[in-house]
């Protein structure tokens, strides 16, 4: 532990927020983050591409989420690095009053966002913590700062889910953490998918290696949809997230493994 209170920093060890702030166009990875996407990239050309395609979905959605449906606070898990598109800049800049909490675990992004986001304005917080720790996260001084349990509120887990290995139970964690937000709340899901059992083998079995085990495992369709297990669907439903209310701006990505999920209400 670090004498500031973080993490000492694995340089040594590739990040799932690192590799993404790297496909992003990010400065904040390093050699062993970028070597682990390239490589991921020749097995699976298009792996990039559905990376920002996955960015694209995030602003489609909580565009939506604040001008259609009138939702006005946020909870961001595994948010990652920050990049020019956070959900506090879609949000705030249609309605300057929204409020958002982010929460990871990884030191790079606690340090960065510390300074990137907290700085910005007292409608948005960042939490170090498991995303498992459903409890920890909720009761939280930031998020019951920010957080009006009273109110309909986003929950998003963007590209993440995939990190959580089925011995964690992650569709119980969701839903722990869905059910003790207002009716009306949203749950917005993204995550990376095969219809392939052999690009779902490699790819896990290539990424848990190289992360020393910090990943869960890229899941089927049926297994995403079961996330959303007793929410109102909003249409399309649960889709390829290139699916979800297009805009034209995707790029053409892998065929044999993608993004999947949508976006869900809770109903009264």
């Amino acid at each position: 532990m670090q004498s500031d209170g973080y993490v000492d920093i694995d340089t040594k060890t590739p990040s799932g927020a690192r590799g993404y702030d790297y496909i992003l166009g990010g400065t904040d990875n390093y050699a062993i983050d970028r070597i682990m996407v390239d490589q991921v990239e020749a097995m699976l050309p298009g792996t990039k591409a559905g990376t920002r395609n996955n960015r694209r979905f995030l602003e489609r959605v909580v565009r939506y989420l604040v001008q259609d449906c009138g939702i006005r606070q946020f909870i961001d898990i595994g948010s990652g690095l920050p990049t020019q598109q956070n959900v506090h800049h879609i949000a705030q800049a249609v309605a300057p009053d929204a409020r958002i909490v982010y929460v990871d675990y990884d030191p790079v992004v606690i340090r960065h966002q510390k300074v990137a986001a907290l700085a910005e304005n007292a409608n948005t917080a960042f939490i170090l913590a498991d995303a498992r720790e459903v409890d920890a996260i909720l009761d939280h001084a930031d998020t019951r700062r920010l957080i009006d349990f009273g109110q309909p509120a986003a929950l998003l887990y963007l590209a993440f889910l995939h990190f959580i290995p089925d011995e964690d139970d992650p569709w119980g964690m969701v839903r722990r953490l869905i059910d003790r937000l207002a009716p009306g709340s949203y749950l917005v899901i993204s995550h990376a998918t095969s219809d392939e059992a052999e690009v779902r083998q490699a790819v896990t079995g290539f990424i848990g290696e190289n992360s020393k085990g910090n990943f869960g495992r890229v899941r089927t369709r049926p297994e995403v949809a079961r996330f959303f297990e007793g929410l109102e669907l909003v249409e399309p439903g649960v889709v390829k997230i290139t699916d979800w209310h297009p805009d034209g701006r995707d790029e053409e990505e892998s065929p044999r493994w993608f993004g999947f999920g949508g976006v869900a209400r809770k109903p009264a």
